[in-house]
Order: structure tokens, then C-alpha cells, then sequence
């Protein structure tokens, strides 16, 4: 079976063709460091949706090195900017919650359509192969067949779960599950919602109102809970506005970022990690439970060069 990296490296195969290969085209094969090279570099990385603030950074940045260290190659010049670029992702870490507390609840949020669900699935499975034993809740309450889809996951993780009848309080969901999962001295608790656009206020508070839910179902002196947004990767910048205001709502934690096989502008991890200072947690890049593995800045800058 082929590594995550592998996949990975198939995954990327849009941006790797659209932003290394016409980097290395603007290089070329005996460089001359003038503006018109790192202007042309420059917008390489807005076309791979770097996020024209952080493509002139990353410019100036790999520009500078060239001189400090007068390089000549451009072998030398690519691995200044992989440097740059891994530096720009490493700057954004999290510990993913604290795994001392039982149980570590996760609440993915989300729009429509950017795999919140079947994200849910994939982790729950990582996390039942290293042992940990999980609870799903089914508080999308509103689409009757993400409950369904939800209860096949749980199967194939052998998780368990919580859920109600469609049009059920969400809020009610998140709370049954975490005091089921703490009963049962369960480990994890990864928590389904509605799916939403970002600029409806009033399913935006109901979000709220399901984290104000679990917090009081976890007690005084519990660690909060940790809020990940599951975001596809082919809206590209537009993602940017939707973490804004998922976070301004209920707080983000991480970023699963999903679909990464299906877009060319793979930059936008790099935009997310520069502009909302929030980590990329997983990446997706295809259908199956081994196409979605937590993010490596190393392997994902060394995948997107190979």
C-alpha cells in the first residue's frame, strides 16, 4: 500500500504542476537574481493562492537569502524557498488538545458541503487504531442522512453513538454525549453539526449555544473543548472569510483541510497558516480513511516539490 506521503505527493500533482514547475521554469537553469526573476516568483505564489501579502514576504525572503549566501543554482534558490515555506507553516502549531482529560471532545464546524462529516469518520478510525476509544454525536440534526452517514462511520470505527430524531436540539446531542462518554470513561467524543454559511448570525449563535451546551456538561476545571473547521480546499481564499468567522462565533482551534486532490491552488495551506494564524491539523487528499493524516509542514513542502 502506497505511504501517506506518496498520496500526498498525488494529491498535489494540480499545485506541484502550477506552482513548481513554473517556478522552476522562472528560475531556470543558470539564474540571474534580478527583480524580474523574483517578481515572476512572486506571482507564482499568488496564483497557487499564497495570498498576495504573504507571496511578497516569502519573496523578499527567499530573495534575501540568495544574496546573504550568493547562491548561483537554482537547486539553491528552490531549497530557499522550501525553507521559507516550511518556516511560514511550523510558525502555527497546537497540541491538538489535551489528551490527559477524559474526554477530549472535538466540535467540527463547517459550510455545506466541505466534508464535515465524513472528516469526522476518518479521524474517529485514526484515533480507534491508536486504542482510544470514541463517541460520535450526531448533532447535525437538520440532514437526516449525515446521522445516517455519522452511524456507518461509528460501525466501521467501532465507535459508539449518540444521536435523536431529525430536528432534534443539537445542543441537546452535544450534551447527552459528553455525559454519556464520560459514564462510560470513553476517551474522545468528536461532535457532527449542521453545516452553515458563515454570515447566517442565527445558526452561527445556535453553534454557540452548542459549545455553551458541552461546556457545562464537562463541569468546572474541564479544558474546553477543541473546535475544528473542516474546510475544502478548493474555495481556494474564500475559505479565509469563512474561518474568520467561524472563529469570531465559537473559536477555532485547527483546520482539517479537505480535497486537497482536487485543486491546483494548494498554497491556500500556507494562507491559512499566515493570515488566520490557526494550524492546519489533517489534510485530505482523497476518498478512503488513509487519504486523511494530520498535517506534516515538512513532508507537505517537500510532497509539493518532489
Amino acid at each position: 500500500m502506497r505511504s501517506f506521503f506518496q498520496r500526498l505527493k498525488q494529491g498535489l500533482a494540480r499545485t506541484h504542476k502550477g506552482l513548481t514547475e513554473r517556478i522552476k521554469e522562472t528560475i531556470g537553469l543558470a539564474p540571474k537574481l534580478d527583480d524580474e526573476l523574483f517578481a515572476d516568483l512572486e506571482s507564482a505564489l499568488i496564483a497557487a493562492d499564497c495570498g498576495v501579502d504573504l507571496a511578497a514576504e516569502m519573496t523578499a525572503a527567499v530573495r534575501a537569502a540568495c544574496e546573504r549566501d550568493r547562491v548561483e543554482s537554482s537547486d539553491a534558490i528552490v531549497e530557499r524557498l522550501k525553507t521559507t515555506m516550511a518556516g511560514v507553516l511550523r510558525g502555527v502549531t497546537s497540541d491538538q488538545g489535551s489528551t490527559a482529560a477524559r474526554p477530549r471532545v472535538t466540535i467540527f464546524v463547517g459550510v455545506n458541503g466541505s466534508g464535515k462529516t465524513t472528516s469526522i469518520g476518518k479521524i474517529g478510525c485514526h484515533y480507534a487504531r491508536a486504542g482510544r476509544r470514541v463517541l460520535f454525536a450526531a448533532a447535525d440534526t437538520f440532514r437526516a442522512a449525515a446521522g445516517e452517514q455519522l452511524e456507518i462511520w461509528a460501525e466501521r470505527a467501532g465507535a459508539q453513538l449518540v444521536k435523536s430524531a431529525s430536528g432534534g436540539d443539537p445542543a441537546a446531542v452535544a450534551y447527552d454525549a459528553v455525559v454519556a462518554a464520560k459514564a462510560r470513561g470513553l476517551d474522545d467524543v468528536l461532535i457532527d453539526t449542521a453545516g452553515r454559511l458563515q454570515n447566517k448570525a442565527n445558526l452561527m449563535a445556535e453553534l454557540a449555544k452548542v459549545r455553551r451546551s458541552i461546556d457545562k456538561a464537562r463541569g468546572d476545571g474541564a479544558p474546553p473543548a477543541q473546535v475544528l473547521l473542516v474546510m475544502d480546499a478548493t474555495t481556494g481564499q474564500n475559505g479565509l472569510v469563512q474561518a474568520a468567522e467561524f472563529t469570531r462565533a465559537v473559536g477555532v482551534d485547527g483546520i482539517v483541510l479537505t480535497k486537497l486532490d482536487g485543486t491546483a491552488k494548494g498554497g491556500i495551506v500556507l494562507a491559512i497558516a499566515h493570515r488566520l494564524k490557526i494550524p492546519v491539523l489533517w489534510v485530505g487528499v482523497g476518498e478512503t480513511v488513509d487519504d486523511l493524516e494530520t498535517f506534516d509542514p515538512d513532508e507537505f513542502v517537500a510532497a509539493l516539490f518532489d
